[in-house]
């Protein structure tokens, strides 16, 4: 018995030793994760509030950290099948800001716009024209899967692009597991939508087909990138991927020419979450802007300076 206690009193003080000196990850990959923190509270709070009807102050309010409550979230109304699906989503970002505070730490949650107008603006812009009634995501499943259409692709690629930046293991591992999870999220949220892609919101003519492919190049334009989003159907007579196995209508998992997952900078993320199409010009899901520095260091009069390079 007492070698057995003195084994495992060594063994938990070489553990303690050992991650007591593990180096701290480099600053850059620092700034970079923090940056996915602010995509992380987006999607956490829109996910809690459409299932739940509440967030992250009343589901671990330590995550927060004080940061300024969410504006126009609420309760949608859901199924049971799409409710169920979403809260797991909802658990699944919670764990998200969790992994990313215990691994690089963390800022406060950002003000975030979840209104039904926010969402009626972005739609409106991805059309070109008003939606009457104005679009609200939280008035029925197809909506709410429309609205959901918008968000975690936008973080699944951002991942993609941070990767070839850092420079720590343990960072790069994390990012790879925040990436499969955000690609599965994309994933169930595509294909629920192919499966309804000829189906029209009440009262708009326009399919849902034709939704994704209006936000996708919403995103395209406002990150000033040419091909990086497309819908969750091919629109002929465009092969848009050139794929070597021939024409698919179908186009759940996004990806190019390769089926490798598309990437986007820092800038084109906040291009596009600020609905603004341009990194200094604060609005959309963030009316007060992202936080960390790779966010600050586009806002005029935050003097913030990066540890990283030019990306």
């Amino acid at each position: 018995m007492g070698l057995i206690f003195l084994f495992l009193f060594f063994s938990l003080e070489s553990f303690l030793y050992t991650k007591a000196q593990s180096p701290p990850p480099p600053p850059c990959d620092v700034e970079l994760l923090q940056f996915a923190l602010n995509l992380e509270y987006l999607e956490a709070e829109f996910f809690l509030f459409g299932a739940l009807g509440y967030g992250l102050d009343r589901v671990e309010p330590e995550l927060a950290m004080g940061g300024p409550p969410p504006v126009g979230g609420r309760q949608a109304s859901l199924s049971w099948l799409v409710r169920d699906i979403v809260i797991q989503f909802a658990y699944q970002e919670v764990g998200h800001l969790r992994a990313i505070r215990q691994a690089v730490g963390a800022f406060p949650r950002p003000l975030l716009n979840l209104s039904s107008a926010n969402f009626a603006r972005l739609m409106d812009n991805a059309l070109g024209q008003p939606l009457i009634p104005p679009f609200d995501p939280y008035i029925s499943d197809l909506n709410f899967l429309i609205a959901c259409y918008l968000i975690p692709y936008i973080g699944l690629t951002g991942y993609a692009g941070t990767a070839p930046y850092l420079n720590s293991s343990s960072i790069k591992s994390l990012v790879a597991g925040l990436l499969a999870v955000e690609s599965g999220q994309d994933a169930v949220i595509r294909t629920l939508l192919y499966q309804t892609s000829e189906l029209r919101p009440y009262p708009y003519s326009i399919t849902v087909a034709e939704l994704t492919d209006a936000i996708s190049v919403l995103r395209n334009r406002l990150a000033h990138s040419t091909n990086k989003d497309h819908g969750v159907v091919i629109i002929p007579p465009t092969l848009q991927h050139g794929w070597d196995q021939g024409w698919t209508r179908g186009n759940i998992i996004d990806g190019d020419n390769y089926s490798v997952a598309f990437s986007r900078t820092p800038q084109e993320i906040l291009r596009i979450v600020y609905g603004s199409g341009l990194e200094y010009v604060t609005g959309g899901f963030f009316p007060a802007g992202a936080d960390g520095t790779m966010a600050k260091i586009y806002l005029p009069g935050t003097y913030a300076t990066s540890a990283c390079p030019e990306i």
